[in-house]
């Protein structure tokens, strides 16, 4: 009778669900596991890797007198090899002339040769046995094995516990050809694993396991076993790595083996063999070599120390050390951390502060908060760089929200950080809610916190501190707070409630936000400033309008403020140029000659909103926005410049720079608009950094404090915010099937400097505001198998530095003023490198490198072909203009 034959009889009486050993054999095997490590389209035969090979003997020890299907079977290895994956010169092996002893250590060796049990019921592994104390690393190679041998005869889907923990599998049963698909995304093992809170700013994963096995006479014949798991950078899907862990097991021969031992129970077979074999879990352990040569967290400090001044902020090789630091800091103890805080200078400290709060580890959260003394006034500037930290964390914590609403309840000397403090947890619940985590007793706390005193808030600075931790929490529960500011609250109140509004997604936009928004821009109830009225409109026109709607926001053009007839007209043709989703309603509405006509479309005035691309690519696509709004006397109320990142999925508003300014008609003896007559004198400007909203900053506030302003200003652009902001925070490790660790690592790091200012001529009668936007990245990815005799891996990094400038002149000698809008980008180098690597624990090293270096070509963004003709008329009339002020 045919093998094949003996095979399906077996499997169709049911006589054993799971492989089956034939007594007195021992069946000898060749085994090998292999890891690859490269870019994700490389071919493997240029990879970074190594092969563990050995012969495996396999026998039966015993089977169950009662139970055909439950046998205990013995593996062992022999002749352990370690080896290049593929072929290298001499010189570039770093095996070369290293015996197996040698390179994994004899005592690791003989641990790794000693054989192991595992008792197999109807092809399930019910129990591993093994040596308790050997090392983890051991351990792990020999139950990557033993997973090797669970395996079921019948098609179908289970849930097994391997060496990749509780895992969901299916199985395919094709003859004596079984398939075993591992899902690895429903395996459950403890792993350190977390990613960055935006899906932009975060790495894709995949992971992928199959094993085939061929049988015969009801036993293995040969097994392939591969693991593939892919890192991309979602927006830059080119940097990205693989790993690929393969395993092979084929029978070589059958020989004649000993007898089986006579027992009832597994028990007694293990005692009488080997009183040291206990049970373990067949589940891998964490294992982790120790760096033997690693600096101390201050040597590290110390070497880095010089990129991280001031004045280099905006360097890529800032961001570099400033992810550097991180890494070291998540590994050291709180007393390591607070000694570089106790002892660095003023001018580093911030930095310092930017790194030990972006870490985000238990350690680094106590080190800080020792550190920082909220009743002390004088380190303003130390416990605003650690809030604006706290508000970019890649993975916050609830101990963290709790910590600061337990800080903002406490004593705070400063009212701008008691304002950046609520501000930021606002930042937190929305991370912490978009995580699942709304229903966390801190985040609770923390809403109701901000929500009551919102409600019972009486004062203005109060009111406006709520409604930017609201702007940032966007919790749906705040919206009829927002409508209730937005339409009975002053002038700024009102506008910033307005705009809270406008940073919700559309669906949360009820008929009654709508209803609000619509008697706000109409005017129904009461007078509204004219910055408040246009947000109105953009939410309407940005939250699938109605075609009446459309038609009455239409009709209104003509029969507003003059510059705000010109705004509206821009943004009307702005939707319709960008194609926005509104803008097939709005070319409905245009084909009634009552709302489309050259009377209202003829309107003068030099306010205006445009949106262009700044990047149209396969990963992501970034538009810029320009809107400016200007009194009827050619002064600026708002201007407002906004980058926004997008895929096809998601959306992240990167930059918001907004100026405002209200009340200034009386230092030029100009009538002010209706409704803003009683208007303070104000100017200021907000910040939204990577959707977070930052605490506004204002340039005078009153007419006296104007006035000291103009009289002592030097013209210096004010800072709004400075630092280093952590972007992209990946970190996954993985249990490979094979036995050894992987971890993929990336970061993204953000050196940051934006300023702002108005500058205001009297005696020429001209104004202009300047937006100055620095930014250098460095991003860098490590993608690393860790076997404790070797390591193998891929580090990518890839930087650029840039800096984006946006001017307005505005010159209102004459009406209608001239306006001039700039958007201008310097020329912006970009560099790239990938390193692949093996090394041994002596210092053995084998590299690979290729880098590469482009220019991004400076230039001047187009907006519309109005503001080109202004900007000719401006810069062609401009002299030299003195008396500057702020």
């Amino acid at each position: 009778v045919s093998s094949k034959m003996l095979f399906v009889f077996a499997f169709q009486t049911g006589h054993t669900t799971g492989p089956s050993l034939n007594n007195d054999k021992l069946y000898k095997f060749a085994y090998s596991a292999e890891v690859y490590v490269d870019q994700v389209k490389a071919s493997l035969q240029k990879s970074a890797g190594y092969r563990i090979s050995s012969g495996v003997d396999v026998n039966l020890l015993w089977r169950n007198p009662e139970n055909d299907d439950d046998q205990l079977i013995k593996i062992a290895m022999k002749d352990v090899k370690v080896e290049n994956i593929n072929e290298r010169p001499a010189d570039k092996n770093i095996f070369k002339g290293k015996s197996t002893e040698k390179i994994i250590g004899k005592e690791y060796l003989e641990a790794l040769q000693r054989p192991i049990m595992i008792e197999l019921v109807r092809g399930k592994v019910k129990t591993f046995y093994s040596y308790q104390n050997e090392p983890g690393f051991t351990q792990n190679i020999k139950r990557g094995l033993a997973s090797l041998f669970q395996l079921q005869l019948h098609s179908g889907s289970s849930t097994e516990v391997d060496i990749s923990g509780k895992c969901s599998t299916t199985y395919h049963v094709r003859q004596d050809q079984v398939t075993k698909v591992k899902d690895l995304d429903s395996c459950e093992i403890e792993r350190k694993r977390f990613n960055s809170h935006n899906q932009i700013l975060d790495v894709g994963t995949k992971g992928t396991s199959a094993t085939v096995y061929v049988l015969e006479d009801s036993f293995i014949k040969s097994i392939k076993a591969e693991e593939n798991f892919v890192f991309v950078l979602n927006y830059r899907r080119k940097t990205g790595a693989k790993i690929v862990s393969k395993q092979r097991l084929e029978l070589k021969s059958v020989q004649a083996g000993t007898g089986l031992i006579a027992a009832k129970q597994v028990a007694g077979v293990i005692k009488t063999l080997d009183p040291n074999y206990v049970a373990i879990p067949l589940e891998a352990e964490p294992v982790k070599s120790e760096c033997k040569k690693c600096p101390s967290l201050s040597e590290h400090w110390q070497s880095i120390r010089e990129h991280m001044h001031p004045d280099r902020l905006s360097k890529p090789e800032a961001a570099k050390s400033f992810l550097s630091f991180i890494q070291n800091i998540r590994k050291a103890t709180k007393e390591e951390i607070l000694k570089i805080l106790k002892s660095e200078s003023k001018e580093f400290l911030p930095q310092v502060v930017d790194a030990v709060t972006s870490a985000q580890t238990p350690e680094s959260l106590e080190a800080v908060l020792e550190f920082l003394d909220f009743k002390d006034a004088s380190t303003f500037i130390l416990q605003e760089r650690f809030l604006y930290a706290c508000g970019f964390a890649s993975h916050p914590s609830e101990t963290l929200l709790k910590l600061l609403t337990e800080k903002f309840k406490g004593d705070v000397a400063n009212e701008d950080i008691r304002e950046t403090l609520v501000i930021v947890m606002g930042a937190l619940i929305r991370k912490l809610c978009d995580r699942e985590g709304c229903k966390l007793p801190a985040v609770g706390e923390a809403k109701r916190l901000i929500l009551n005193r919102l409600e019972k808030a009486s004062k203005d600075d109060n009111v406006r501190m709520y409604l930017l931790a609201l702007k940032n929490a966007l919790l749906p529960e705040g919206i009829p707070l927002l409508l209730k500011y937005a339409e009975s609250g002053e002038g700024p109140i009102s506008s910033l409630a307005a705009t809270a509004l406008q940073r919700y997604d559309p669906s949360f936009l009820t008929k009654e936000v709508k209803e609000t928004m619509n008697r706000i821009y109409h005017q129904t109830r009461r007078v509204h400033e004219k910055t408040v009225r246009t947000t109105a409109a953009a939410i309407i026109l940005n939250s699938n309008p109605s075609y009446m709607e459309v038609k009455n926001i239409l009709l209104s053009i003509g029969e507003l403020p003059m510059e705000m007839n010109k705004y509206m007209l821009s943004m009307i043709q702005d939707i319709l140029q960008f194609e926005m989703p509104s803008s097939k309603t709005v070319r409905q509405v245009l084909k009634d000659m009552r709302a489309h006509n050259y009377d209202r479309f003829s309107k003068m005035g030099s306010s205006s909103a445009y949106t262009g691309y700044i990047t149209r690519g396969p990963d992501v696509s970034s538009t810029y926005s320009l809107d400016i709004l200007y009194s009827g006397s050619g002064i600026l109320r708002r201007s407002n410049v906004n980058i926004h990142v997008f895929d096809r999925n998601t959306e992240l508003h990167a930059i918001q720079v907004v100026i405002e300014a209200q009340g200034l008609e009386s230092i030029i003896a100009a009538t002010p608009d209706e409704g803003e007559e009683n208007l303070d004198s104000f100017a200021g400007m907000s910040a939204i950094l990577f959707n977070f909203q930052l605490r506004p900053v204002t340039f005078f506030q009153g007419y006296g404090d104007l006035m000291s302003k103009m009289l002592s200003a030097t013209g210096d652009p004010m800072n709004v915010v400075k630092g280093l902001v952590l972007l992209t925070d990946f970190l996954q490790e993985i249990q490979l099937q094979s036995g050894p660790t992987a971890s993929a690592e990336f970061m993204g790091g953000l050196a940051i400097d934006i300023s702002g200012g108005m500058e205001f001529s009297l005696w020429y009668r001209e104004s202009k505001t300047n937006v100055k936007n620095r930014v250098a990245m460095f991003v860098s990815g490590n993608t690393e198998v860790d076997s404790f005799f070797v390591k193998t891996g891929m580090e990518t990094t890839l930087e650029t530095e840039t800096s984006l400038d946006f001017i307005s002149t505005v010159q209102f000698s004459q009406y209608p003023f001239l306006v001039c809008m700039q958007m201008d980008r310097v020329d912006s180098p970009f560099r790239t490198q990938m390193t692949k690597y093996e090394s041994l624990p002596s210092g053995r090293r084998y590299t690979a490198r290729r880098g590469k270096a482009a220019s991004l070509a400076g230039s001047e963004y187009p907006l519309h072909q109005e503001n080109s003709n202004m900007c000719k008329r401006v810069i062609g009339t401009k002299s030299d203009s003195a008396g500057s002020w702020f």
